[in-house]
């Protein structure tokens, strides 16, 4: 087949593959690349939790693994999402950090609690997570990942009849940087915003104040390491201005001062 016909094949490809596994999702008011689920990902959600739980070094203090699971439980509740297990467990690590794996598995750190000031602040955490999860982030991701792949593959297939093998691997790592700059990295930025609008709405519905989760991004920027965070043109997360921006909008937006 001419490099050209198998190159557009590649891409005629992704484009099918992509198109049938978009999905609308109302709570984000967008379409999702979905070739999976979190039910798809629920026995590597499984083994990636146990794996934490016997790498990663749990909290033995019980009042605040107690507090983690309330507040969860709390924000859950008010929005109708008891009905599927969750996890939650401290890990005594001194990182200000946080995760959610697809199957409902949370993970709070002790450096994380020993920032946040009040449970509404702890709720803008754990209610983040909740919204990476509910969004279904980590499936999206996957699905991003597995295109830009396949029309990388599709591209060095074709590289490889024309060009030295040099230059195709050249091509090859041009490709790759270009999906994790220009795609990837970009889109998880957008994650990071998504679930905090989802997580300061699931907060008001438990009852927590809203106003708190800018007191919590500030307070987070204030606790940066001296190295201080990449570009925010090459990170995964947004900028601590560019998030509270967003939140100050949105909670005045939606009365929630």
């Amino acid at each position: 087949m001419p490099i050209l016909k198998r190159t557009r094949c590649a891409l005629a490809l992704s484009s099918v593959l992509a198109l049938g596994a978009c999905a609308y999702n109302e709570d984000l008011g967008r379409n999702q690349l979905l070739l999976v689920n979190n039910d798809s990902l629920a026995k590597a959600s499984q083994d990636a939790w146990a794996t934490t739980l016997s790498k990663g070094k749990v909290s033995r203090d019980a009042q605040a693994n107690a507090r983690v699971r309330a507040v969860g439980t709390r924000l859950v509740q008010a929005v109708g999402l008891a009905n599927r297990p969750w996890e939650y467990v401290v890990f005594d690590d001194p990182t200000a950090n946080a995760f959610v794996l697809p199957g409902g598995q949370v993970g709070v750190n002790t450096g994380l609690l020993a920032i946040v000031r009040n449970d509404d602040q702890l709720a803008a955490v754990i209610g983040h997570e909740i919204g990476h999860m509910t969004a279904q982030h980590a499936a999206e991701r996957y699905s991003q990942a597995a295109a830009s792949q396949l029309v990388i593959a599709g591209a060095q297939a074709a590289a490889g009849r024309v060009t030295s093998a040099d230059n195709a691997r050249a091509l090859a790592s041009l490709g790759g940087l270009g999906a994790q700059v220009g795609v990837l990295l970009p889109f998880s930025r957008k994650h990071e915003l998504e679930a905090d609008t989802l997580g300061v709405g699931y907060m008001v519905k438990a009852g927590y104040r809203a106003s708190e989760s800018v007191a919590l991004w500030r307070l987070m920027a204030q606790n940066r390491t001296a190295g201080g965070a990449p570009p925010q043109f090459l990170s995964t997360h947004p900028s601590d201005e560019t998030r509270i921006a967003a939140l100050q909008a949105l909670i005045t937006a939606r009365g929630w001062n």
